[in-house]
């Protein structure tokens, strides 16, 4: 189904970094083999725009938000941001946006949580105004769009606009096993895409990587879902298994539902190193 080479993106989670160690830790990313140094968008945590641009001549990987608010920015404070940081990042930046679904840093910003339909409205109003004060500069800076979520409309959404469409651990949640939940939220993008879809990068969230299933701490995941770890297991944003069984397990997923972008959190990146070569 999916021709693409695959990509593969290391999300790193830091609080209070000088300089020097989160440069040492961004050469990291790119020793182990990943092509995307990512940086979450939390309160309390690295500020992404800042993070991104301190890693950039530390390495020369493409360098992403995964994800950004969109229920807490603004066009014009956004528009500059990214039109900066594309180009003092030589053009690696890959915007990724999302939602929003933490109502605490809503209130910080004092803004009203809201339902998810005003939230995803948001995030459509946030994009179109955005990418038409980029395209309105004078070197016209358009950095890739990643957009992240599960839902149908959210999913609609990105089918119809972005270039990447990420595909977090919730996409695992639904009827059938977890891997039919997948291939359903897969169909939804390709219907929605038409023609569009040649052209659309496909991206797995992976929230834990182990040998076994005791290796892997779930219990961020279990306590907000309450699964266990063995149902978590099941879902394909968890992989389980020697670096074989692994690749096998995403040569798989890149057949049949066209994936080939992987992103892995901090925590789990350098024991899915090990898988990266036996994808190349």
């Amino acid at each position: 189904m999916n021709s693409r080479p695959f990509r593969f993106g290391a999300g790193l989670y830091s609080v209070g970094q000088s300089r020097s160690a989160w440069r040492d830790r961004a050469r990291e990313v790119e020793d182990l083999g990943y092509d995307v140094l990512q940086v979450s968008d939390h309160l309390g945590a690295l500020a992404p725009f800042p993070a991104l641009v301190a890693a950039s001549d530390a390495v020369g990987i493409q360098l992403g938000t995964y994800v950004l608010n969109a229920g807490i920015l603004s066009p014009a404070y956004l528009a500059r941001d990214v039109a900066d940081t594309h180009r003092l990042t030589d053009g690696r930046l890959e915007l990724g946006l999302g939602a929003g679904y933490v109502p605490r840093e809503f209130e910080a910003a004092g803004l009203p949580f809201g339902s998810p339909g005003s939230r995803l409205r948001k995030l459509d109003e946030l994009l179109a105004e955005t990418q038409g004060l980029l395209a309105a500069e004078p070197d016209a800076p358009q950095p890739p769009i990643m957009i992240a979520g599960a839902g149908d409309r959210i999913l609609t959404l990105a089918a119809r606009t972005a270039d990447i469409i990420s595909f977090p651990i919730t996409a695992g949640f639904g009827p059938g096993t977890p891997e039919e939940a997948l291939g359903a939220r897969v169909r939804r993008v390709r219907d929605a895409a038409g023609e569009r879809m040649a052209d659309i990068e496909l991206n797995l969230f992976v929230a834990g990587v182990g040998h076994r299933v005791a290796d892997i701490d779930l219990s961020v995941i279990t306590a907000a879902s309450g699964k266990s770890a063995e149902e978590l297991a099941e879902l394909p944003g968890v992989l389980v298994g020697e670096p074989r069984q692994i690749a096998d397990t995403l040569l798989r997923y890149r057949e049949e539902f066209g994936i080939s972008y992987i992103s892995v959190l901090d925590d789990h990146m350098r024991t899915f190193a090990e898988v990266i070569p036996l994808l190349r």
